[in-house]
């Protein structure tokens, strides 16, 4: 047993995933994938996600994530020169920098700053690159991208393009830019992906990695979710390129989680205080933002800011350890005395085995990838039972890992 979480050996959340139990497309229908049940008696049960409105206990509600994949790569070609053909230089929108606010960048009209990712760097020198655009109702623009700062891994982008056209940055990059499939898939993005990478409930532009575990709904299966009385409520996590950063530290305490920005209604916060049903998340964007409102609770009743839940704070203490009630009800009084319909904060929250659950009684995942700090999520929820859930789903052939993989709906053991 480590004593001390923060010593805990990533060595120890590895497997072997063979290469051809990556999924490299989803299956046809959506719901009809298969689905590992992990239930509290600690049986497991083999059966397809359509399934899942007639396992989900009667008092549920489903909460998921409606953030929507954006297409954040934009491929830039450099002039060419007497030494040779321009360059391709490849940049990646992580999150709006000014403004921060998403649906604000999103809606700007002749400029914006953005943290990115920068492909082929060394070959952009200094100076700006030019992109022309044909948006889908027939009229052109031109985007153009300088780089004002960089560190070691991003790069500060201003994007400029002609404020008198009045079109929004959302249409620009709709039309130029390309769906950033995750990077373990090892192929191209191909234009199914636009579709097949989106959940049907999404609706919030934002996200660079899908929140997969939702892509297995369907509109039917939502309908029939509906007829059979469990609730379904929603809330937003945007998905930063940091949920594929491999653990590369010996222990996860010297592992740096990435920031994750969310959104959720003073609604839903009063909802979750005083529900006694049983909170479904769906997919472990939708199981962090939960966990962290409670934590933000929290903050508040210690006289701390609630603008983001730091990487070990849950294990911090001096946290108040409130109730769930008490929390989430301090939260929206919070919210409340300073006319706040949605809190918008960011988390950087780490759960691995140790953790303490407050609000999350179920969940809706994939398999994930060996080393990952999604694994340790998981093994906090079921314990060391992700061992035997992963041996049976890889000793079954037919079983499908990672983001276009199968399903698993999780119960922690009694």
């Amino acid at each position: 047993m480590v004593k001390n979480l923060r010593d805990i050996r990533i060595a120890d959340y590895d497997y072997q995933l063979p290469e051809e139990r990556i999924a490299l497309h989803p299956v046809a229908e959506r719901d009809k994938c298969k689905l590992l049940v992990h239930n509290p008696d600690r049986t497991l049960v083999d059966t397809t996600f359509d399934n899942i409105t007639n396992i989900l206990p009667d008092d549920s509600v489903l909460i998921y994530n409606n953030t929507r994949v954006i297409n954040a790569r934009l491929r830039f070609h450099k002039a060419p020169t007497m030494q040779g053909p321009g360059a391709i230089i490849e940049i990646f929108c992580l999150e709006p920098a000014s403004p921060r606010d998403y649906a604000l960048s999103f809606a700007s009209k002749g400029k914006n700053i953005w943290t990115c990712l920068v492909g082929n760097s060394k070959k952009w020198k200094s100076g700006p690159l030019s992109l022309n655009i044909t948006l889908k109702d027939g009229r052109s623009a031109t985007l153009t991208a300088t780089r004002i700062s960089k560190n070691a891994t991003t790069s500060e982008i201003c994007f400029n393009w002609d404020a008198d056209l009045d079109i929004d940055f959302a249409s620009l990059i709709e039309a130029a830019g390309e769906i950033p499939i995750p990077p373990y898939l090892n192929r191209s993005t191909e234009a199914s992906d636009s579709d097949d990478y989106q959940t049907v409930y999404s609706r919030f532009d934002g996200s660079v990695a899908a929140p997969t575990a939702g892509l297995h709904f369907t509109t039917r299966l939502l309908e029939d979710i509906d007829k059979r009385g469990i609730q379904r409520r929603e809330l937003t996590l945007h998905v930063g390129a940091g949920t594929f950063k491999p653990v590369t530290a010996d222990t996860i305490g010297d592992h740096p989680m990435h920031s994750e920005w969310i959104s959720v209604s003073q609604q839903l916060i009063r909802e979750l205080a005083d529900t006694e049903r049983t909170i479904i998340a769906v997919g472990t964007t939708s199981v962090r933002t939960l966990e962290s409102l409670y934590h933000l609770g929290c903050m508040i009743a210690t006289d701390l800011e609630p603008t983001e839940v730091p990487q070990w704070y849950p294990y911090s203490p001096t946290h108040p350890g409130l109730s769930r009630q008490q929390s989430l009800t301090t939260l929206a009084t919070y919210m409340q005395q300073n006319n706040l319909d949605q809190l918008i904060a960011s988390t950087r929250i780490m759960i691995a085995p140790g953790y303490k659950y407050r609000i999350v009684d179920g969940m809706v995942t994939n398999f994930h990838q060996p080393r990952s700090t999604l694994l340790l999520l998981v093994s906090a929820f079921i314990g060391d039972d992700w061992k035997i859930l992963y041996d049976h789903a890889l000793s079954a052939t037919d079983y499908r890992f990672l983001s276009y993989g199968d399903a698993c709906l999780l119960f922690p053991s009694r």
